[in-house]
This record gives structure tokens, C-alpha cells and sequence, in this order.
């Protein structure tokens, strides 16, 4: 249950197989149904979600019930509403399966105490940490300057079987536009080919 974690974290930074064993110690796995919650808007997120398998949705619901996609996770990613996990808020986010999905989870205070008696972790997430702040930026940067259009060619440029899995009324959500307009720029890509 263990591989992908370890392999994603194995890009990153060395472990030890003393270090490996303390590290499971931390982890519950949960498996989730698709459309099955793991967090919803009103509750506090208790846990911070590796993805073993399948795929995740991070969203938001407007006042007049509009889904706004945040972001998506799939094997090898991290998922939950970092702010409310962190802070013990409650959570303005929901997080569903969009596949059946099997996670592996861990407390706050697990967490913690993972940082402080595997020092290699404390980097692995800083490592982590400053690359969500980057795609962050990328993203805003992206929304402000590139078309609809440039916005999906990147996407789906960057992750071309992600694309396939989901969606396309999610990708729409994503990239901030109506469905009808994304089925117009996949058509006029398609006439460009």
C-alpha cells in the first residue's frame, strides 16, 4: 500500500528502511468510493490525504451552486484544505472522488511528530511546500495573462492522461470557463490539427 508514497518521496529525498517502518506508523489507509467525500464545506479537515490511487477533486460551491475547482489529485499528490488542517478551522472547501480512490492519511499531530523523528520528512514537505507556492503563482500568473484557450493547451500539454480521466465540465470548472466554451476550444484545436 506503501509504494507510490514511498517512491514519490524517494524523488525527493533518501529514507532509510528503519526511517520507512517509523514513517507507516503514522498512516491509516482509507479507500473512498467515487463521489464519496472526504471533506466537506462546514467540518474541519482532520487529515492530510496521500493518493495511492485514483483521482481527488478540491472545490468550492458558490451562492448560487456553482462548483469552482481548486485543484485535483492523483497518484503520487497531496490532498487537503491546508488551512483548516492546520489551523483547526472549519473547512470553506469540499474534497470528493471523482474515481474510487484508496488513501493513505495522517493526523495533525502525527504528522508532527513524523517532522520532528525523520528529519529527511521535515525537507521532503518544505521541498513540496515550495513548489505548491510556485504552481500557485504559475496558475494566477496564468489566469491573469493567457487566454482560455492557452490556459487548456497547457493543461492538457502538462497532463495529457489526466485530461482523459476527467471530466471535461471539471476542466471547464478548472480553468474558470462554461463547458460550451471548452467543447468550442477542443473543437478549433481539433480544425488547427
Amino acid at each position: 500500500m506503501f509504494d507510490v508514497l514511498f517512491s514519490h518521496i524517494s524523488e525527493k529525498v533518501v529514507l532509510t528502511s528503519t526511517e520507512e517502518l517509523l514513517i507507516k506508523t503514522y498512516f491509516s489507509p482509507k479507500k473512498l468510493r467515487k463521489k464519496q467525500y472526504l471533506l466537506q464545506d462546514g467540518e474541519v479537515c482532520k487529515y492530510l490525504a496521500f493518493v495511492e490511487k485514483g483521482l481527488l477533486r478540491y472545490y468550492t460551491v458558490d451562492d448560487k451552486g456553482y462548483e469552482h475547482m481548486i485543484h485535483f489529485a492523483w497518484e503520487g499528490w497531496w490532498i487537503a484544505d491546508t488551512y483548516s488542517f492546520l489551523s483547526g478551522d472549519v473547512s470553506t472547501y469540499n474534497i470528493d472522488a471523482i474515481e474510487d480512490a484508496e488513501l493513505l492519511m495522517i493526523t495533525l499531530q502525527g504528522f508532527e511528530e513524523m517532522m520532528e523523528k525523520v528529519p529527511s520528512m521535515e525537507r521532503y514537505f518544505r521541498i513540496l511546500f515550495q513548489n505548491n507556492i510556485i504552481s500557485k503563482e504559475r496558475r494566477l500568473i496564468s489566469s491573469i495573462a493567457h487566454s482560455a484557450e492557452e490556459r487548456y493547451v497547457a493543461l492538457a500539454t502538462s497532463n495529457p492522461k489526466l485530461v482523459q480521466r476527467i471530466p471535461q465540465n471539471l476542466i471547464a470548472s478548472y480553468l474558470g470557463i462554461t463547458p460550451e466554451t471548452l467543447s468550442r476550444i477542443r473543437k478549433n484545436i481539433t480544425h488547427k490539427r
